[in-house]
């Protein structure tokens, strides 16, 4: 037959063979507000331009869902890195990390980035976007890709595709550029006319629709103290002698491995132990030190190893659960769909919490609820705590950094923590890999290792998390006094024997299929590691067990 059945919004239309998800959907650019990128065939994500060949069901997708977003967002970095390639024929570029709902990069010109270059980039981008201009897949053997990369002197994918195990490869072409992007891509140029380049020194933002702005640029915000830490973790990266995929399996192939486990630790530990000698200098101030963050940051161990450094500065820190006050779950606020919000600010008893804060400081004896999670109720059982002026009081929660949390003690007597994984190990100059998928790889494991979900549990509840933390940690993490990256550039090499098996398991038929072979894909390029020299206090022990501290 010819023709073939394909069901969308409930409809049934008969199309011939070889329609494309594009026409089905008519999707084309700058039709339709949030605007459709791309398309699920039947469970997969797939692109406007693939041709549908059986009878299926089509989704749209726009840019209201994360894999639009990255969509949209990878083919517009190939835009940029094609337009600054014409107006400056041997620059380089590299996209470093996320920033200011964009992403950061530098433009490598042999002199200093000015102003007046990007803006030369930018009337470029301008003019191949309003031509829209095809982007196009093409299917080849890796070693003409690697012929390719090595004529373009992209040395970086030349290593990178070393660890690659198919014998064939996609890359992108858009008018004379080719490149290799992980991930899927937008059909031509025209779908991306709306973004903003900035200047930001060394190098420059570009910027894009959001999910929660779709239909245009979300307005800028600064973030100073995050943009410190990923510099700071770029220095690491020279100090380490990794800043890639492929530098980090050279290493792991010449036996350095351990070596690399040993340095990556004790920077940590360095800057934890700074952490504590700031709070030390002005422990007659600080009566409170708040430790915040997404999930699967290492929050806990964090704060144990915090805690152990504090005492080395002769501090005896003491640890309050905001667990332990939660209300009542009949109490609990209930969210968009009715369900219970236990991530609200609202599910913690403030007025209780704030008052027995204030009577601890003030050297107050009090008696320390504990949330009985069967029950679903506070219990009392006789727990007294008192502490002296220099004893301070460790909180770790995710509303850490919002001032309504502790409102009984002023902000001067605080001392406030962010953390976060925030990784800049890249795959290759213009393939990052996103902090979020850091996260969400580590919380796999863990919930398999000690909370009895499966890959497929964990991923279903991965959007609603990553919403409660756009709402209750992200707006929050600049208030902080300072920041710690919790990332470390060997784990995923560790974390992938852990995490391949869990995603392996999760059956086709399910939604969250696609993700979990997006992951398998990423993870496919890393060498294992033995995690034998990962010392039992290090936060990565956190997620895949045998941890010193109770975690």
């Amino acid at each position: 037959m010819d023709t073939i059945r394909v069901q969308l919004n409930g409809e049934t239309k008969v199309v011939a063979k070889g329609t494309t998800v594009q026409e089905i959907l008519n999707a084309w650019p700058g039709a339709g507000h949030p605007q459709i990128v791309a398309g699920k065939v039947g469970k997969d994500l797939r692109e406007l331009s693939f041709r549908l060949t059986e009878d299926t069901t089509v989704t749209p997708v726009d840019l209201t869902h994360v894999d639009g977003v990255r969509i949209y967002s990878r083919s517009l970095m190939m835009v940029f890195i094609r337009a600054a390639k014409e107006v400056f024929p041997h620059c380089q570029v590299k996209i470093m990390y996320s920033l200011s709902k964009g992403l950061y990069g530098e433009l490598y010109l042999g002199r200093h980035l000015a102003e007046k270059d990007l803006r030369r980039v930018e009337e470029r981008m301008r003019k191949i976007i309003a031509a829209d201009e095809k982007i196009e897949k093409i299917r080849m053997p890796l070693e003409e890709a690697v012929r390719i990369f090595e004529e373009e002197g992209l040395n970086d994918k030349v290593r990178l595709m070393a660890y690659r195990q198919a014998k064939e490869i996609s890359l992108y072409r858009c008018g004379d550029y080719f490149d290799y992007y992980f991930g899927y891509m937008l059909p031509s140029t025209g779908f991306l006319k709306e973004f903003e380049l900035l200047f930001h020194l060394p190098g420059f933002l570009l910027r894009f629709p959001s999910q929660t702005s779709p239909e245009k640029v979300p307005p800028y915000v600064e973030q100073h103290k995050i943009s410190q830490v990923f510099y700071e973790y770029e220095k690491w990266g020279e100090v380490l002698g990794v800043s890639d995929i492929a530098s980090l399996n050279q290493l792991i192939n010449e036996g350095k491995g351990g070596e690399l486990i040993r340095l990556a630790e004790a920077l940590q530990e360095k800057k934890i132990a700074q952490i504590a000698d700031e709070i030390t200098r002005d422990r007659e101030r600080v009566r409170l030190v708040m430790i915040a963050g997404p999930s699967s940051s290492g929050k806990t161990t964090f704060t144990q190893r915090l805690a152990i450094q504090l005492r080395v500065n002769g501090v005896r820190p003491v640890s309050l659960s905001l667990d332990d006050y939660f209300v009542s779950r009949e109490f609990t606020p209930r969210n968009e769909k009715g369900e219970p919000d236990f991530e609200a600010l609202e599910a913690i008893d403030l007025d209780l919490f704030n008052e027995q804060l204030a009577d601890l400081i003030m050297g107050e004896k009090v008696e320390i609820p504990r949330f009985n999670f069967m029950t679903g109720r506070r219990e009392y059982r006789g727990e007294v705590l008192q502490i002296k002026p220099d004893q301070p009081i460790l909180i770790e929660g995710i509303h850490g950094l919002n001032e309504r949390l502790t409102q009984a003690v002023p902000k001067d007597r605080k001392f406030k923590v962010y953390i976060s994984a925030l990784t800049q190990l890249n795959m290759d100059n213009h393939n990052r890999i996103p902090t979020t998928d850091n996260r969400l790889i580590r919380r796999i494991v863990r919930d398999s290792q000690f909370r009895s979900h499966d890959a497929l549990t964990t991923l279903r509840l991965w959007t609603a998390v990553r919403a409660g933390e756009e709402k209750n940690i992200f707006p929050f993490q600049e208030e902080a006094d300072i920041m710690f990256n919790s990332a470390l550039t060997y784990e995923l090499a560790i974390l992938k024997k852990y995490v391949e098996p869990l995603l392996l398991a999760i059956p086709p038929d399910v939604p969250e299929y696609a993700e979990a072979k997006r992951l398998l894909k990423f993870t496919a390029y890393f060498l294992p590691m033995d995690e034998k020299e990962v010392p039992t206090n290090s936060i990565l022990r956190e997620f895949i067990g045998g941890s010193c501290f109770h975690c």
